[in-house]
């Protein structure tokens, strides 16, 4: 079952066309990646969802019903453009925030306290915001956005400004809210993160849908028939014209090839075989950042 159905939705502004009839359908549970350059129609999307902005035409569903404005109470939106109440105390302003999200106040205090141990923040929340880093008022604001346990949470470059290891805790967190249940829409140019913790993904360009589907699915139908190569004894695997080119690739521990057309890759080994001591063979999928840039370029 589907959390999120958007139909055909139109969106212009001023002469622009922002969304030209977009489809979106993320499945309740998953971590979906929202992904497309700027200026793509990303922010329109999303700011449409949060009832920020209406759309022209088309439907936007959420768990099969029309999206309402009592379902905001239920959305968790973390914006890039990041804004906290720099002169209020850190235990005031979460507690603030997860109060108008519907939170009663003792539950609320009580939640507040476990997620600032969560991220080390104890000792912070009798501070301004703006005493804090940068890093800690991101986590704060994260705080923010998901303290009331919403179902749906919309992170629009969340791991902007954090660090490598801040990074890998916020992932974390993300997960781990998606195992508890919560449907995520992530928005981000990191496609190193789209990687590790994104199901399945959309890409918009020029304000239309150019790409959709499983992350797996999605490498498999750009792959390029490369495999990486090991052989023993250090030996050199040089190019069989009829069979298979040899790809440069520093990156790789081994040899890249490049399969011909209409050779199997049962041919390729029967003959590796003959001439080394074949030690491994694994097919090389692109990358998504590989996906984005040539998409993008394309259409």
């Amino acid at each position: 079952m589907n959390f999120i159905d958007v139909n055909d939705v139109v969106k212009q502004y001023d002469g622009h066309l922002a969304l030209d009839h977009v489809d979106l359908h993320v499945p309740q549970g998953c971590i979906y990646g929202l992904l497309g350059p700027n200026g793509a129609g990303k922010t329109s999307l999303i700011r449409i969802i949060n009832r920020i902005t209406r759309a022209d035409s088309g439907t936007v569903m959420i768990n099969g019903k029309p999206l309402e404005d009592k379902d905001i109470t239920n959305i968790g939106y973390l914006p890039e453009e990041r804004g906290l109440y720099k002169k209020i105390k850190v235990a005031d302003e979460i507690v603030y925030l997860a109060r108008l999200k519907g939170m009663p106040k003792k539950i609320a205090l009580s939640e507040m306290e476990k997620w600032l141990e969560r991220f080390e923040l104890t000792e912070w929340k009798g501070r301004k915001v703006e005493e804090l880093s940068k890093g800690m008022q991101q986590k704060v604001q994260f705080i923010t956005t998901v303290i009331h346990r919403p179902q749906l949470l919309i992170f629009d470059e969340p791991f902007s400004g954090f660090d490598p290891v801040n990074a890998e805790q916020l992932k974390r967190e993300i997960m781990q809210l998606r195992d508890e249940g919560s449907t995520i829409l992530f928005s981000t140019h990191n496609m190193a993160s789209v990687e590790e913790i994104c199901e399945q993904i959309t890409l918009i360009n020029h304000s239309r849908v150019v790409l959709e589907g499983r992350v797996d699915e999605v490498k498999q139908r750009y792959k390029k028939n490369l495999f990486v190569v090991n052989v023993a004894d250090g030996a050199v695997v040089q190019a069989q014209e009829s069979l298979f080119e040899v790809v440069p690739d520093a990156l790789q521990q081994g040899t890249v090839i490049k399969l011909c057309k209409g050779v199997t890759l049962r041919d390729t080994i029967a003959w590796l075989n003959e001439h080394y001591t074949l030690t491994g063979i694994t097919e090389q999928l692109p990358s998504m950042n590989e996906i984005f840039i040539e998409t993008v370029q394309n259409k």
